[in-house]
């Protein structure tokens, strides 16, 4: 480190850019950096629950790779010394890959990292260990009965958001400052909303899945979490790139988006989803929408052509999907499972395949129609959550002077979206006292659309992921 370094060894709220500027530079050590957030993760997580497994020593030496690269006049990589974290399913080299759940315990250490984990780290960032979830990707909430909830930094008593709670949790306490998840029918979008931080979540095909763990294949999609817009783009331009371990995984050239943030909106044709994006909404998640649109001169309204019958169809397959999936975890340890999560996997093997059938032809009908609107617009603002993080344990809640159950509403606005797979980027608006997200949607293969819009928001300062009191 330089006899002037001025940065503090414990980084705990700068930019994961600001971490890699400062240990590419040798202002500060990229195993300080390491030690520092180690240190937060154990002075911090009995009270947020973030983490299910730390990696400390393969953190240490990591990071002292990184430290021996710069010291050789190398460079480092774009993500030098970030310390990032990832939801517990994806496999991480000598743990069992758990997927939140009791029955995953039981299996073989993984042999190698998930792709994404690979690649995070050829671009110098350095893993610290695995994040809660919900069982088996199954939940909005961010509450694992076998683990115990992961907590929002906002407010100790409330969610944190699912399945990718962990995820959440982690970036918006601090823990670190970048953080990967999963995101079927908004286990992304969710978590970003309630703990007022950034996602990402790619067109589906666009990220490598390989060695993480299913949920519903064909509506799977892995993102960044991160607390400033440009973190998510370098994080997602590390990851960019196409594996031949996921077959779902598109061989599209590399498209990078960072050096594209500063653009802004220009011509963009933005517009807000109307007719079912304007229901079912709490004061705050309307106040939301409403701020975004207005820093963006929005007043054009569009609506997504049934998109109730989007989300209806997408819970047919998810669970007819996820129940295929499990269904030997099922029959050989039913009482091991979540009872919430194995109900919903029992109900979903019950569905009859014509069902299912007609849900797959009615999703390819929708993405034709919603393709249609992308030739007339760029981009759509949508809600994120229909309100601020529940309270832990809470089960219903009123919507349009409607009562609801929570934990099967929370993604009525994410899963009409990435039941076609659209890239999306979850902005966070700072209300006080709690935080709520913004969708900002785009036409596949757009992310570069999305993340403009993002950064725009965040440079004009409607958008930003605020400090929590406590952290």
């Amino acid at each position: 480190m330089k006899p002037d370094a001025v940065l503090p060894v414990e980084m705990d709220w700068s930019s994961a850019s600001e971490i890699a500027d400062a240990v590419s530079s040798r202002r500060v050590s990229a195993i300080d950096v390491t030690n520092g957030a180690l240190r937060r993760i154990a002075a911090h997580d009995s009270r947020l629950n973030s983490f299910t497994d730390l990696v400390a020593a393969r953190a240490r030496e990591t990071a002292s790779r990184v430290d021996a690269t710069i010291a050789a006049g190398g460079e480092a990589g774009p993500l030098a010394g970030v310390p990032f974290a990832v939801k517990n399913l994806f496999d991480i080299e000598g743990l069992p890959t758990r997927a939140g759940s009791k029955i995953n315990r039981d299996r073989a250490v993984s042999s190698r990292d998930a792709t994404l984990i690979e690649r995070l780290e050829a671009a110098g960032a350095v893993l610290v260990g695995a994040l809660n979830m919900g069982e088996y990707a199954y939940d909005f909430t961010g509450e694992n009965v076998h683990d115990g909830p992961s907590r929002n930094p906002h407010d100790l008593t409330r969610m944190s958001g699912g399945s990718s709670g962990g995820s959440g949790s982690a970036v918006g306490g601090g823990l670190v400052p970048l953080a990967l998840g999963s995101d079927t029918n908004g286990s992304i979008r969710v978590p970003s909303s309630f703990c007022g931080i950034f996602g990402l979540k790619p067109t589906y095909g666009r990220l490598s899945r390989a060695r993480s763990f299913p949920f519903v294949a064909s509506f799977d999609h892995l993102g960044p979490f991160a607390r400033t817009t440009r973190d998510l783009a370098i994080a997602y331009d590390a990851m960019q790139g196409p594996d031949a371990d996921d077959a779902a995984c598109v061989d599209r050239p590399i498209e990078p988006v960072t050096q594209l943030l500063g653009q802004g909106i220009g011509n963009l044709r933005i517009a807000v989803a109307g007719g079912y994006f304007k229901s079912s909404l709490s004061p705050e998640a309307r106040e939301a929408v409403a701020r975004v649109a207005n820093a963006l001169s929005v007043t054009r309204e569009v609506e997504l052509p049934e998109a109730a019958r989007a989300r209806a169809a997408a819970f047919v397959i998810t669970t007819s999907e996820g129940a295929s999936l499990h269904l030997d975890r099922l029959r050989s340890r039913p009482s091991d499972f979540d009872p919430a999560v194995r109900d919903r996997l029992f109900a979903g093997a019950m569905i009859p395949s014509a069902y299912v059938d007609r849900a797959q032809k009615f999703r390819r009908w929708y993405r034709t129609k919603v393709m249609e609107l992308f030739e007339m617009v760029d981009v759509i603002l949508a809600p994120s959550t229909p309100c601020v993080a529940p309270k832990l344990g809470q089960t219903t809640f009123v919507l349009d002077g409607v009562e609801m159950l929570v934990r099967p509403n929370i993604g009525i606005h994410t899963q009409p979206i990435s039941f076609i797979g659209l890239p999306v980027a979850a902005v966070p608006v700072p209300l006080n006292p709690m935080p709520i997200g913004v969708q900002i949607i785009a036409a596949p293969w757009r992310e570069d659309v999305v993340l403009r819009v993002s950064y725009a928001l965040e440079q004009a300062g409607v958008v930003r992921a605020p400090r929590p009191k406590e952290f």
